[in-house]
């Protein structure tokens, strides 16, 4: 308010501060007198003090009257200490909300952006004493950060900055840097990167300036197709692991599980491995298909290889010779009822042959292929399981004076009895 009269006294010259002005005249039921007269005229007002511009930022708006809006920002790497928007007061005296902004190099925080600036604290003045920073800089995955240093002053050897490939102290680290050389480009091969920043308590100089701008990393070569196997994993980017299982009947040559490793070329921290058909060997599993050398392609070299197959006793073996081409003349394959050459022979087989089976007594079968003629072949044995003892509570048996019993003890039937009635 202005100001609030009445009586026959004139008031004095009146200024309002702002482009509006309110009048409101009262009167009661009584006394009733001249009124007033009164004169306007329209004035300048005076505007708000230009705002000053930060060092280091940038100022956004040129008019300073009632209301008018001035708004600031930084330059990259510097952060602004304040208020981003000012207004202009109304009053007597035009003065701002709020004082102008600072733009300030601080010391470390979080980086987001697919390009930024990080500055040394106090750039382009000399940093403080006794300072530790640490900047993150996290981009997607999948992308790396390619570092340029603009400025580099630092005092030899007591003042340095380290850049670790990766978000941990404990991360690989790129590069130590000090002294007035101004550094080389760097590469990080990891979508988060350290930039670390150390000052002690002597010699203070300019610091750094640095760049730094995403780029689309490799993947690790795709693994597949992967012969004669399966690969599970979910992706080939740095930390991912795949998973390489063989087919039945192959084997895994390598390391069964490869991580993708950091470098500007990615690749994974084995060789792949490969699937192959064992020379021989021991087999445990219950069912399964034994393979020549080299499957399917025909096998080479001369050799003897040999499979001792192996399933729960009171169990035998059924093996079923589905494919058999074989050089009649120096390739074969001999089949033993147990686990030695010595024990019975189930077969000696050669040539081209239609499938067939044939069962085991024992729980163990001993499988030898030797070859020597100079033409290859392939073959292919599916084994499985079979239980060798009789089903005694189907069976009614009658034995003559004379006869001999041999009982079998079954492991499938442990709760047997058996009733003899001798005529």
């Amino acid at each position: 308010m202005l100001g609030s009269f009445s009586g026959t006294t004139v008031p004095a010259l009146l200024n309002s501060t702002s482009n509006q002005l309110y009048l409101h005249f009262y009167s009661d039921i009584s006394v009733s007198a001249a009124g007033f007269h009164l004169e306007y005229k329209t004035v300048g007002l005076s505007s708000c003090p230009e705002p000053a511009v930060p060092s280091n930022g940038v100022k956004t708006g040129e008019r300073y009257l009632v209301n008018d809006v001035v708004s600031f920002h930084c330059e990259p790497g510097y952060a602004l200490q304040g208020h981003a928007h000012i207004s202009c007061m109304p009053g007597t005296v035009r003065r701002w909300d709020y004082p102008p902004p600072l733009c300030i190099a601080q010391c470390g925080g979080a980086v987001e952006d697919m390009e930024g600036v990080i500055l040394s604290p106090g750039f382009p003045g000399n940093y403080p004493s006794n300072m530790d920073c640490s900047w993150k800089i996290a981009l997607p995955v999948g992308f790396g950060a390619h570092i340029q240093f603009l400025n580099f002053s630092t005092e030899p050897n007591h003042d340095f900055i380290e850049i670790r490939n990766g978000p941990y102290e404990t991360s690989r680290m790129m590069g130590r840097l000090s002294g007035s050389e101004l550094p080389s480009a760097l590469l990080s091969t990891s979508h988060e990167t350290t930039v670390y920043f150390h000052s002690d308590h002597s010699q203070n100089r300019p610091g750094f300036k640095l760049e730094y701008q995403a780029y689309e990393l490799q993947e690790c070569p795709d693994p597949e197709p992967f012969a004669n196997g399966i690969v599970r994993g979910a992706g080939y980017n740095v930390g991912q692991s795949v998973t390489f299982e063989c087919l039945p009947g192959y084997q895994l040559m390598g390391h069964p599980v490869l991580t993708c490793q950091h470098g500007t070329n990615r690749n994974w921290d084995h060789p792949l491995p490969r699937c192959e058909v064992p020379c021989g060997g021991n087999i445990t599993s219950f069912n399964g298909t034994v393979y020549s050398p080299g499957f399917p392609s025909p096998y080479s070299s001369s050799q003897d290889c040999v499979w001792l197959i192996t399933v729960p006793i009171g169990h035998g073996v059924r093996l079923n010779l589905s494919l058999l081409q074989t050089e009649p003349s120096g390739d074969f394959i001999t089949v033993w009822d147990g686990p030695q050459q010595t024990a019975p022979q189930l077969g000696a087989f050669s040539r081209s042959l239609a499938k067939k089976t044939m069962h085991s007594s024992s729980n163990q079968v001993l499988l030898k292929f030797h070859r020597d003629a100079a033409t290859g072949g392939i073959f292919a044995i599916a084994f499985s399981e079979h239980d060798t003892c009789l089903d005694w509570r189907s069976r009614k048996l009658d034995f003559s004076p004379g006869s001999t019993l041999y009982l079998i003890l079954c492991r499938s039937l442990p709760s047997l009895r058996l009733f003899l009635r001798l005529k």
